[in-house]
């Protein structure tokens, strides 16, 4: 392993970047000057911006590198795709601690190129610097639309039909079941430590053969979502094929409740969403059974599913209904102060913003989806 120290911060920037190729005309400078060169001359920019902290937003117990720079780009990308936009370029800032060794970033910036590679976004940039508090992320994503394509939060309209991509609340449900291993691990180390607190040789000793194995067998597809999410841009490409331009797009990040809400708030409108078509994946409703949790609060407040919410014109139905992966839940009515869940014995609930706040005082930074 190589400490980051013997390269220092232009050397290590022209290690991890001398060979990103370029997939769009409009860059024409990247990485190596004092700023990108992007040129555009007919169609609107979309810039997003989204940090990742470490104790907030990952947990290096189980996150794997390469994984993390894999999701970094991709969420990113989800916004831009959120606007119905074309993603293009992407600025990375990472700050770093003593712990990272020049493989670690390696496989961090693997996993970054495979996401851009993977939707032809060209990495244009960034900054590195050292932190005292753990691994700080900052991916900047540079996209483009026609002025006229592009999809807002508010142009839902009464009668507009209420879709969601994919299912929802398996990344939530992989959280919590990396949550309940990581417990168990340092459970087990405790229980070691205690018994071997009068000789301390003998701890060593029973580390050398302490093989931990997480219990993760049939929840694999959990574990993806959460830690490899993918941005839904073959549902913006399966959209426009079909002719079908939403009135209103995001994509879920903070749990559908929340992004619902957000989409009513800024269309001036209400909504109605039924229980019984909301999408939930068999491993999402087993990892629920199992943990004694209701899987329709994962599905509604858990987050980073990072699958799109859109609203389309009822006159879409016929075609929306034939489409792969695209589920209708619901509706938008004209009562600004109605949200509703409609549940499956036919109970009406007032829809609330309950996903993940990580601002809040009391929230626990290692659960990303606090109910």
């Amino acid at each position: 392993m190589s400490d980051i120290s013997t390269l220092g911060e232009f050397r290590l920037i022209h290690h991890l970047t001398h060979d990103l190729p370029k997939h769009n005309d409009s860059t024409r400078y990247g990485v190596g000057d004092d700023c990108a060169v992007l040129h555009h001359a007919d169609h609107e920019v979309l810039i997003t911006t989204d940090m990742l902290m470490e104790g907030i937003h990952f947990d290096l117990t189980y996150t794997d590198m390469q994984y993390l720079g894999y999701k970094s780009a991709m969420v990113n990308l989800s916004d831009i795709f959120g606007m119905n936009g074309t993603p293009t370029q992407l600025t990375v800032s990472i700050a770093v601690d003593r712990r990272c060794k020049v493989e670690d970033m390696e496989a961090f910036y693997r996993g970054l190129q495979h996401a851009c590679d993977k939707w032809n976004v060209d990495i244009v940039g960034g900054d590195t610097t050292a932190s005292l508090t753990g691994i700080a992320i900052s991916i900047t994503c540079i996209g483009q639309a026609p002025a006229d394509a592009i999809v807002y939060r508010k142009g839902a309209k009464p009668t507009d039909l209420i879709c969601v991509s994919g299912n929802l609340g398996a990344a939530y449900m992989g959280l919590r079941l990396l949550e309940r291993e990581k417990r168990v691990y340092y459970e087990q180390l405790r229980d070691m430590q205690s018994k071997h607190a009068d000789k301390p040789e003998s701890m060593e000793e029973a580390m050398m053969h302490y093989d931990f194995q997480p219990d993760y067998a049939g929840h694999e597809y959990l574990l993806s979502r959460l830690l490899q999410p993918e941005a839904r841009g073959d549902i913006i490409q399966a959209l426009a094929n079909a002719g079908i331009r939403p009135t209103a797009m995001m994509d879920i990040s903070d749990g559908l409740s929340s992004e619902l809400l957000h989409i009513c708030r800024q269309s001036h409108c209400g909504c109605r969403v039924y229980q019984k078509n909301i999408p939930i994946d068999y491993q999402t409703a087993s990892m629920a059974e199992e943990m004694n949790m209701d899987v329709y609060t994962a599905a509604l407040n858990g987050g980073e599913d990072y699958e799109l919410l859109f609203t389309v014109p009822i006159g879409d139905y016929a075609k929306v209904e034939q489409m792969d992966d695209i589920h209708i839940i619901g509706h938008i009515t004209d009562d600004a102060d109605e949200h509703v869940l409609v549940t499956n014995d036919d109970q009406h609930f007032t829809l609330k913003a309950q996903g993940w706040n990580p601002l809040k005082a009391d929230d626990n930074s290692n659960d990303q989806a606090q109910q």
